[in-house]
């Protein structure tokens, strides 16, 4: 990896050039399969492979080969992009979209298939399973498949946008992977619940995942685009089957799912062996080109997230347990912070906590009001490069008191804020900024773990 201080060690990124989207978290022979967007010729989004990542606990993660490579002349001659990874009966099978030389948003749908069990050496289905969007939709936006059961049936969801400006999730039967059937159109921009939370700006509904939490809910998490990304949002329902064999998603809640800007392309692991839903996200770069040039990598995932529902059909968020695995041995609770920390901080009343120092004397901080239900942070003192600025972030969470947890791995902050919110940011260090725990306010406690190479799980 690089010794750049801002380059996060501990989080899923190849060691050099570019990473994005996660796709095709899976489960397999004891390990967890992370594969992603891969650029393995320069940090900059073009020429798109799949990376591979893996790990026998979620913490300590193990580079291998590229997975995925576009073939000359095939449906994905200009890029392995966004999908799943599935067991199609004992065969672990990538579903993914293949994009060729003369696409116009649309993809195709392909397969690829695991020749070994250690998910090294892939082999391309050699025609699509769905070469393109259904007549009749006038669909402008076409890919991200993403396989789930429902009802002893295996489907499908694809990310889709329409000429009219509405976004939708449609959906597929695809019991056999290789024979799929349009079954409709999932949930669209129209739905009077996401149309409420989301406004009128998207335009399309990138990487749609759907989850089952331990308690029987659902969760659809999308990435929404409209040429360029928005953000990212949740709904809880859940599908229905209407007599004719449609699948539909009946809306209860809608909200946006990260509240950073610096977080996009929602991946979901249905965890079956624990009976969670695991979530990771991609963390883009938000300082200039040239930087990133300069460092020779760009782009990182996050830490995986377990997600549920709270009973008022919120998300219920958390940074999941194994990552404990990666703390020092003993906590503390002052000094200097380290490139990389988890850090803890609950608050009976107002608390400031101050986490970075710069030589002029601004500070980032995140400021705690349990009276007042927020949660406020501020880095408006290290400016982003991107075009939603870097001004205070406020959440709103339940008044009372309030846990807030604070993962800072490099450059990657993950703000978790009482179960409810979550805040993904890039803060990038620079020379003379102090980094040092301060926390002002009354039965505030803070404890903070460096981040090490721990031990793994056998």
């Amino acid at each position: 990896m690089s010794l750049d201080p801002n380059a996060p060690r501990f989080r899923v990124r190849p060691p050099a050039n570019w990473v994005n989207d996660p796709n095709g978290p899976f489960r397999w022979r004891g390990r967890h399969h992370l594969f992603y967007q891969y650029n393995p010729d320069a940090p900059v989004h073009t020429n798109v492979h799949w990376g591979h990542a893996s790990s026998p606990d979620l913490a300590h993660w193990d580079h291998h080969p590229i997975a995925l490579t576009p073939t000359p002349g095939g449906p994905d001659e200009a890029g392995c992009w966004s999908g799943c990874v599935v067991d199609d009966d004992g065969v672990p099978t990538a579903v993914y979209t293949g994009v060729d030389r003369t696409h116009t948003g649309l993809g195709s749908i392909c397969l690829a298939v695991a020749e070994d069990d250690d998910l090294v050496a892939w082999k391309p289905v050699p025609a699509p399973v769905v070469s393109g969007p259904p007549a009749g939709l006038d669909v402008t936006m076409f890919r991200d498949p993403f396989v789930f059961r429902f009802a002893d049936r295996r489907w499908a969801l694809v990310g889709a946008g329409h000429a009219d400006g509405t976004p939708s999730v449609l959906v597929y039967d695809c019991e056999d992977l290789y024979d799929w059937r349009f079954a409709g159109v999932f949930l669209d921009g129209r739905d009077p619940v996401t149309a409420a939370a989301f406004g009128p700006g998207p335009t399309g509904w990138e990487c749609p995942q759907l989850a089952r939490t331990p308690g029987g809910e659902w969760v659809l998490a999308l990435a929404l685009w409209d040429g360029d990304p928005l953000g990212t949002a949740y709904v809880t329902g859940r599908p229905t089957q209407l007599p004719g064999g449609e699948l539909t998603f009946t809306s209860r809640h809608a909200d946006r799912l990260d509240l950073g800007r610096d977080f996009y392309a929602p991946s979901v692991l249905q965890d079956t062996e624990q009976d969670r839903a695991l979530l990771w996200g991609w963390s883009w770069e938000a300082r200039p080109q040239e930087e990133v040039d300069r460092a020779g990598w760009a782009g990182v995932l996050t830490a995986p997230r377990v997600v549920d529902v709270h009973d008022d059909g919120t998300l219920r968020l958390a940074p999941a347990p194994e990552l404990q695995l990666l703390r020092s041995a003993e906590p503390l609770d002052q000094g200097p912070l380290p490139d990389a920390y988890d850090l803890t901080v609950t608050a009976p009343s107002p608390a400031t906590v101050t986490l970075l120092r710069s030589a002029s004397g601004a500070e980032l901080t995140v400021r705690l009001d349990p009276e007042a239900g927020t949660v406020t942070l501020d880095r408006s003192g290290w400016p982003r490069s991107r075009p939603d600025g870097d001004g205070p972030l406020v959440a709103r969470v339940p008044e009372g008191p309030l846990t807030v947890r604070v993962l800072v791995d490099g450059s990657l902050l993950e703000l978790f804020a009482g179960e409810r919110v979550m805040i993904t940011e890039r803060v990038y260090r620079r020379p003379g900024d102090t980094a040092e725990l301060t926390v002002s306010g009354a039965l505030v406690e803070a404890e903070w773990w460096a981040l090490g190479s721990g031990r793994a799980t056998p």
